[in-house]
């Protein structure tokens, strides 16, 4: 029991159970589609899968900090008609183009983290004022579908390497990576404490300030890779391919066992959040099941999945006060 209990910390909250049940998801659909197995259908349930994870890990650094933020679809929507436009040869190339991006993810964030951590505007309502006039800023750039993503960048990102490893996968890993490295460092404490009961982080020495704002920019850093990621998936720039995405980035995380209350939860529950959402999709499919269902089903799996972490966090307080006394 003490095993898993560390398990469950160490990956965060309600992950372990998502990941089993994004498995036994792929189980079925493999079942139904064998080609799911081959390195080809492994590597694109990954890239369909990636931008969402990768919205929905920066998504995560807000929430758990306290906060919410609906400015990630438009960030996105920036990044996807900047690189459509500039990632050609006449343009700044594909690190030029990426470069761009994340500076432009890091700016929007900045916004956010000052108008809610400096100026004290509710995260709902400040970060509704920046989606809202990112898309207008993406539909001046491009007013309609267009430009052109560069080969490097489509052919690039959503291949594989030696045709055994998937680049999604890879770049899905190195999140999942630097989010363990992450959490364990002080700033990442922070931000759980910050979420968790914000006046007691202040009375332990925590910046609360401080600790919001950089939340906020790296989840602009999140938002705007993701939409390089989705430049690579679609080739083309659209200021309004994005919009259907917050609802998924918010089930994503609600599914991968972080709390929209703040503190508790992490990124690779998220991660595995939005892989449960996409192979969902596949299965149903797989199993021929219409797809005006998929939205009902999306929706049972979240209530099922917040159930099911509402009765962990009880039971595993019972066992820590067992164990205390």
């Amino acid at each position: 029991m003490k095993i898993a209990m560390k398990i469950g910390r160490a990956l965060g909250g309600g992950a372990p159970f998502a990941t089993v049940v994004c498995l036994v998801m792929y189980a079925v659909y493999a079942a139904r589609t064998p080609s799911a197995l081959s390195i080809f259908g492994i590597t694109n349930v990954l890239n369909d899968a990636v931008v969402l994870a990768i919205g929905s890990a920066g998504l995560t650094l807000v929430i758990l900090a306290g906060e919410f933020d609906l400015s990630g679809v438009g960030v996105i929507a920036i990044a996807n008609v900047l690189v459509a436009t500039t990632s050609g040869a006449s343009g700044f190339g594909a690190l030029g183009s990426l470069a761009l991006v994340l500076a432009i993810g890091l700016l929007v964030g900045t916004v956010n983290g000052v108008l809610v951590a400096f100026f004290q505007l509710q995260s709902l309502a400040a970060t509704i004022g920046t989606m809202i006039a990112c898309e207008g800023v993406a539909l001046l750039i491009l007013p309609a579908p267009g430009g052109e993503v560069s080969d490097k960048i489509a052919t690039g990102l959503t291949g594989d390497l030696a045709g055994v490893i998937p680049v999604a996968l890879l770049i899905l890993g190195g999140f999942a990576a630097a989010w363990f490295v992450f959490k364990r460092t002080s700033l990442g404490v922070a931000i759980y404490a910050t979420g968790a009961d914000a006046q007691a982080a202040r009375l332990s020495g925590i910046d609360l300030r401080r600790t919001r704002l950089v939340a906020f920019m790296l989840a602009g850093l999140c938002y705007a890779f993701a939409g390089y990621m989705l430049s690579a998936e679609t080739g083309t720039g659209d200021p309004r391919v994005s919009s259907a995405l917050l609802l998924f980035m918010y089930a994503a995380v609600a599914i991968g066992g972080t709390s929209l209350s703040g503190g508790k939860g992490g990124v690779f529950g998220s991660l595995v959040g939005a892989g449960i959402l996409m192979v969902l999709q596949k299965m149903l499919f797989a199993l021929g099941v219409a797809e005006f269902y998929t939205n009902i089903f999306n929706g049972i799996v979240m209530i099922f999945a917040l159930l099911f972490g509402n009765i962990v966090s009880s039971l595993a307080g019972s066992l820590r006060r067992q164990v205390a006394k």
